[in-house]
């Protein structure tokens, strides 16, 4: 891509001249002040540029060692966009094959979503059944060395791009965990990722268990054909379904759309407002419900992020579901990817979206309809309590209210009489610590299906309210 230096304002010291000289003659002057301050900006923006160029220079001409012209410009390009918020970034050609492949499902690597904190790599989750989670890689490790070399100064992309490579392939992780005094030595090897984004099974009482860890383009297809084997196993029909989102990083906007509109036979799923005005978008339902209705739960908790918002919120807000679990990340904003021919693309933040009663959720998350925790206080680690949302991250978009003045307030769960009570908030003394690998130890969905089951009993199907 070729650019051309903007030339430098050859009339700005005669447009300075005439104004102050219409001052001293008492002159009105209002559409000249008005094209002097817009001069006046440009001017500022050709300075600003200027210094960007003799920055430029000075690192050729004097850095310790030759430096890649490229390399340099996409950091800056780089820098520019990530000191905007924690989202936007500059992907260059490989990134961008890469994020439009794992888009599509299917990548190499790992098998972990990950950010960055304090200059070092922060894992947010491992995805089921990878090398990062067959490992023991934990949501909330930093990720301090790879292949014994520091990811302290590293952008995020380039570690990404570090832990990435041809299958088969090992690769040395050093992991800071907090709670564990001595870094963790992790040995992986690369394989083609291809994470199974639903994941169902049947729980006792006709209970139907869906999962997913992420919204890529299989994640919707996914969800019918899983909803469509539990209601063929289903001895008595089905009596009610766990959508479990928890851990879930996000990911497409339209699959989000497509799962919420799923359960939902009218109303809004979602809108987004943009910078200007003319740029906001609503997304409505159409009819039909994949499970006719039966009672929804929704599992959240810290680890649910932005696409997987956007499907609580709007079940949240219609009653379709029972949001239980806890606060949510609280990633209310939009990415638009947006290409560079020849040059790979940028990911920009683009538009906040908000929920269907007109909640922006950006830095607060959504609150849970019954908060259940995972585990009891005792037997969570530092990482636990302490685990970062949107809100914690540097320069992240802030939620001042403003946005949700007009919002609508929520109605009445409208569950039979008695059965929220019989929801145990905590897992009871002596329980067994929670463990991912182990389904009996899961008091957030227990607690789901147990709920699900009392819904079921109390009489006959009922729809939620809308």
């Amino acid at each position: 891509m070729t650019t051309t230096e903007p030339k430098r304002p050859t009339r700005k010291w005669r447009t300075y001249g005439a104004v102050a000289a219409a001052f001293a003659a008492g002159i009105t002057v209002g559409p000249v002040v008005a094209a002097w301050a817009q001069e006046g900006s440009r001017a500022e923006t050709y300075r600003l540029l200027n210094l960007f160029g003799d920055v430029f220079e000075r690192v050729r001409a004097e850095y310790v060692e030759p430096v890649n012209d490229r390399d340099v410009i996409e950091n800056a390009i780089n820098g520019m966009l990530q000191g905007l918020d924690p989202h936007s970034s500059y992907m260059n050609l490989r990134n961008f094959r890469d994020m439009q492949v794992q888009t599509r499902g299917e990548f190499g690597g790992l098998g972990i979503e990950v950010s960055q904190e304090n200059g070092y790599v922060k894992v947010i989750s491992p995805i089921d059944e990878t090398p990062a989670s067959r490992a023991g890689v934990k949501p909330g490790d930093l990720i301090t060395h790879i292949n014994n070399t520091s990811t302290q100064g590293l952008t995020l992309q380039e570690a990404v791009e570090q832990m990435r490579g041809e299958r088969g392939t090992r690769i040395n992780l050093t992991i800071r965990r907090e709670g564990t005094p001595a870094p963790i030595e992790v040995s992986l090897t690369r394989e083609v990722i291809r994470p199974q984004v639903v994941r169902f099974r049947m729980e006792p009482g006709d209970i139907g268990y869906v999962r997913l860890t992420s919204f890529n383009e299989q994640t919707e297809a996914g969800l019918r054909r899983a909803v469509s084997t539990l209601r063929q196993q289903a001895r008595d029909g089905l009596k009610g379904l766990v959508l479990d989102l928890r851990n879930n990083p996000g990911g497409l906007l339209d699959q989000a759309i497509q799962v919420s509109d799923d359960f939902l036979e009218q109303g809004e799923i979602v809108s987004t407002r943009a910078r200007r005005q003319e740029d906001a978008q609503r997304w409505n339902a159409r009819a039909g419900d994949l499970v006719s209705g039966v009672p929804v739960v929704v599992l959240i908790n810290a680890g649910s992020a932005s696409a997987s918002e956007i499907v609580a919120g709007a079940l949240q807000d219609h009653r379709r579901a029972i949001v239980m679990g806890v606060k949510s990340f609280g990633k209310g904003s939009v990415q638009t990817v947006m290409p560079l021919p020849g040059n790979g693309a940028i990911r920009l933040t683009t538009a906040r979206y908000y929920t269907p009663s007109g909640r922006s959720i950006q830095a607060t998350g959504i609150e849970p309809d019954i908060e259940v925790l995972a585990q009891r206080e005792e037997q969570q680690t530092e990482a636990t309590r302490r685990r970062d949302r949107e809100a914690d991250l540097r320069h992240s978009l802030r939620n001042e209210g403003a946005g949700n003045r007009g919002a609508a307030p929520l109605p009445p769960l409208n569950l039979p009489a008695g059965v929220a009570e019989r929801v145990q908030r905590v897992p009871a003394e002596g329980a067994a610590a929670f463990d991912p690998t182990k389904p009996e130890t899961d008091h957030q969905l227990q607690q789901a299906t147990s709920l699900l089951r009392n819904i079921a009993a109390a009489g006959p199907q009922r729809r939620a309210s809308r």
